[in-house]
């Protein structure tokens, strides 16, 4: 097996999605010690990041979800340091935690996504649900884990809904609902893994459906033909690369009934627990957990070596 040298597994943080990155920062430093690894725990909440340079740290896998994590502010440190880490650079993990600004790339590259509209306190709702229909979604921009997201049935629901999801965020989306069916599809590497079709017994795809209850269905094998399957696959990887993607991440679709595909989201540090999509599409895949976790280590090298070299060109240029 490669040397990894000494690895911190930074989870915790300061987000609202810090008990998630709890979960699964303990499965992956519990599989890299089981991989032999000299694989160490630590909090960013607790402990300065320069410890990673005092205490001889060769590389990072991130483990953290959602803000002071998953959106920039670590993988900036972690450049300033120079310590190789997991997952995307600092320009695609800010950009994939705002949902608003990921669509205007989306959209700037012709994939599909859903029609949505920001809202703020002064937004005329009945406009709102005049142009996206109902149900709709309300959502803050930069939460991931479904926090402060509401499922809106009427226009007398909208202005709750908004005032939930802004205590999470200043921006706020509205998005329209399409009923055919809600899917991921993983990156790793070169690869997108297996497609999901997700679908919770509850109202959608909630934290509570996410972490909570054992009631969620996860199809793995997909309900999707091969054709639909691979087309869903490639609209990830350009969706991915769109942003700016390494290494590994995930994109979440939504299906019309029609059948035509809509990006939805991406998440550029996905949760590794026990209910975690990407672990399963490994799985199905013929990659079991442990070798999983290796592999995404391992890109830690190659894509700071590829941020690198892009940030070179883009100088001399």
């Amino acid at each position: 097996m490669k040397n990894f040298g000494k690895v911190a597994v930074l989870f915790g943080g300061r987000s609202a999605e810090r008990e998630v990155s709890l979960k699964s920062g303990a499965a992956v430093l519990a599989a890299l010690l089981r991989s032999g690894v000299d694989a160490h725990a630590f909090d960013p909440a607790a402990q300065n990041l320069q410890v990673l340079v005092d205490e001889g740290f060769d590389r990072v896998f991130i483990a953290l979800h959602g803000r002071f994590g998953e959106d920039g502010t670590v993988q900036g440190a972690l450049e300033l340091l120079g310590i190789p880490y997991t997952g995307s650079g600092v320009l695609a993990s800010a950009l994939g935690m705002d949902k608003w600004r990921t669509k205007l790339v989306w959209q700037a590259g012709g994939l599909p996504i859903p029609d949505y509209a920001l809202l703020d306190e002064r937004s005329d709702w009945n406009a709102v649900v005049r142009q996206l229909g109902l149900p709709l979604f309300v959502k803050p921009a930069n939460e991931g884990s479904s926090v402060g997201i509401s499922k809106v049935k009427s226009v007398s629901e909208l202005p709750a809904a908004y005032r939930e999801a802004a205590r999470h965020d200043k921006l706020v989306l509205a998005e329209s609902f399409i009923g055919g069916g809600e899917y991921t599809a993983a990156i790793l590497g070169d690869l997108a893994l297996p497609v999901i079709k997700i679908e919770p017994a509850n109202e959608f795809y909630d934290y509570e459906a996410k972490y909570l209850r054992n009631d969620t269905r996860y199809l793995c094998p997909s309900d999707l033909n091969a054709t639909q399957e691979a087309d869903m696959q490639n609209l990830a990887k350009q969706a991915f690369a769109l942003i700016g993607g390494q290494g590994w991440g995930r994109v979440d679709f939504l299906r019309g009934v029609d059948g035509k595909l809509y990006v939805l989201e991406v998440n550029t540090s996905p949760g590794m627990t026990d209910h975690s999509l990407v672990p399963m599409a490994a799985r199905q895949a013929g990659i079991s957990f442990e070798q999983l976790v290796l592999n995404i280590l391992e890109m830690a090298v190659h894509s700071q070596s590829t941020r690198l070299a892009n940030d070179a060109s883009q100088g001399a240029g």
